[in-house]
């Protein structure tokens, strides 16, 4: 859709000036001008939405420092949704880092001492008998179609941050709206403020959350359940997304729910399916498949088990492989060396303990590394595990980039050129021993989630199924450049998240279609067409003032 159709409004004035949904700013035409009573109100000139993106971009600019632009693109978004979207659309990979990580942890880590307004829904414990009521007065009326919430214990490797998790949520949902085109408008950002333990918050006079010990135990799932109770019971068909829930909740909350209403956890399994594409890529590359695959995994917190989970399942569907077989292909390693059960499933009754002595035991086709041990890949582990296999699968996934298990030059070095890598963060392209250049995938979870989430609001799925999951992981996999050109990136590059969200979420619309979890009654052959009309644009549309229309 070029435009959004004409849209029916009944504000004026300053009331529509204000309104960040339908604000055009200078970008009102004179008719429009003259019909909501804003001649007067503003400046003579019409500007279009390109010049207002160079206006804002240029202020963007002007700002000292990351923190100040995201600062100043907050205060965009609360003033004009649109222009908010353009100008980020416009420049995804300059300002995303922006909006989200690694800016937006340092700007929740701060969150109490930066407040100026709401930016969601808080439900605090000690109000927890008005929850329906607080519920209702935000979403009465609205359709909604993402709750994304978090309860702020595990906040983008900066741990529990109380209340300012409300900051991850509201980032979320933006970055649905960026790259899968969920409307703004049909997203609601949570914060579960069950307390603190983090100290510097407790002592702060300045906190705004609740200044008590994390809640646990029964008081704590107590109060979870209502939450999602309420959503099932007023918006059934929406998708839930956890965000940065600790370890000990995040499996647990998945594995309750997930039968009974559509929920994703993206530390859990959006980390594991971005994961997954990367490795699936890689062994179209080789030629292989995943069950011939020996999986070394350094770093057992969340996104590491998430990820073991993720390949494990398509190992198990993708390969036909039983999932006792499949346990045996993974070596899970942490601080303290081997872990010889995980998640109460025997991965290997092994007897090697560092990193070296495994890769030299077991010969692994694939290192992962969500460690945070900066140089932990030493080169001679990297040399070691090239001996073993021809085409090294090496990922070095922690954040940010200088606790990278390893430089991605290093990696291309110690194996003559013959590894294949992807990243977590983003690195700049290695030199092979033949003089060309060898592009570095960012293993980013981004290029995924989004569309795993659209796919599945967009087949108003009951239940998002591991199933629906590989297939969009699927997707993302059958469109790496490296299949095409073994040299090239094993993941799309970032610029083209918007296009391949898109795609992984008619994947997952598709599964769920063929599952019959779906809660819409298409062919699988009218998603794609039905995906593309569902998208939400930046664009301006048309006004008609109608005093029964929007407000």
């Amino acid at each position: 859709m070029a435009e959004e159709p004409v849209t029916r409004i009944a504000l004026r004035g300053d009331a529509l000036l204000t309104h960040p949904r339908y604000n055009k700013g200078t970008a009102f035409t004179k008719e429009e001008r003259a019909t909501f009573g804003l001649t007067g109100r503003l400046p003579h000139r019409v500007n279009n939405l390109d010049e207002q993106c160079r206006r804002a971009y240029d202020q963007l600019e002007t700002q000292g420092n990351d923190l100040a632009k995201n600062t100043f693109l907050q205060s965009l978004r609360d003033q004009n949704w649109v222009l908010y979207y353009a100008l980020i659309s416009r420049n995804l990979r300059e300002l995303i880092p922006i909006i989200y990580t690694p800016t937006e942890a340092e700007a929740i880590s701060n969150y109490s001492h930066l407040f100026r307004r709401s930016e969601g829904l808080y439900l605090t414990y000690p109000d927890q008998n008005a929850m329906e009521e607080d519920f209702l007065e935000q979403t009465k009326g609205r359709e909604i179609d993402l709750i994304v919430c978090s309860d702020a214990e595990a906040i983008l490797g900066i741990g529990d941050q109380g209340v300012g998790g409300i900051g991850i949520s509201t980032a979320k949902s933006a970055i649905y709206t960026l790259l899968a085109g969920m409307h703004p408008a049909k997203t609601l950002s949570v914060v579960l403020d069950v307390g603190t333990d983090n100290e510097d918050l407790l002592n702060d006079h300045l906190y705004v959350g609740w200044p008590h010990k994390r809640l646990r135990g029964e008081d704590y799932d107590a109060f979870i359940d209502r939450f999602i109770q309420l959503i099932r019971k007023h918006h059934p068909h929406s998708l839930l997304h956890f965000e940065d829930f600790g370890v000990t909740n995040a499996y647990r909350l998945l594995e309750k729910y997930r039968e009974t209403h559509a929920v994703f956890n993206d530390d859990v399994q959006g980390t594991g399916a971005v994961t997954l594409a990367t490795v699936m890529a890689a062994v179209g590359v080789t030629k292989s498949k995943l069950a011939d695959q020996r999986f070394v995994i350094f770093g057992t917190g969340s996104a590491g088990l998430g990820i073991v989970r993720q390949i494990r399942d398509g190992i198990t569907t993708i390969d036909g492989v039983d999932v006792q077989t499949a346990n045996k292909q993974f070596y899970l390693i942490d601080k303290f060396g081997l872990i010889k059960e995980s998640l109460g499933d025997e991965v290997r009754d092994a007897g090697e303990v560092t990193l070296l002595e495994v890769v030299k035991k077991v010969k692994p086709t694939v290192l992962i590394g969500c460690s945070t041990v900066a140089g932990a890949f030493t080169e001679d582990v990297v040399r070691e595990m090239a001996k073993g296999t021809d085409k090294p699968i090496i990922l070095p996934l922690s954040n940010p980039s200088r606790l990278h298990e390893i430089k991605p030059q290093d990696a291309t070095d110690w194996t003559d050129g013959k590894a294949l890598l992807a990243t977590g963060s983003p690195f700049p392209p290695c030199k092979l021993p033949n003089g060309k250049e060898y592009i570095i995938a960012e293993c980013n979870n981004a290029l995924i989630y989004p569309g795993l989430g659209f796919g599945a609001m967009l087949a108003k799925s009951r239940i998002l199924t591991d199933r629906m999951i590989i297939a969009g992981t699927q997707r993302l996999a059958s469109l790496s450049p490296a299949l095409k050109n073994p040299e090239d990136a094993l993941l799309p590059d970032f610029a083209d998240a918007p296009a391949v969200n898109l795609e992984v979420a008619i994947a997952v619309a598709e599964q769920a279609i063929e599952e019959g979890n779906a809660g819409v009654d298409w062919k699988k052959e009218e998603v794609r067409n039905k995906a593309i009309e569902k998208q939400w644009k930046p664009v301006y549309g048309v006004y008609i003032y109608d005093p029964d229309g929007a407000k």
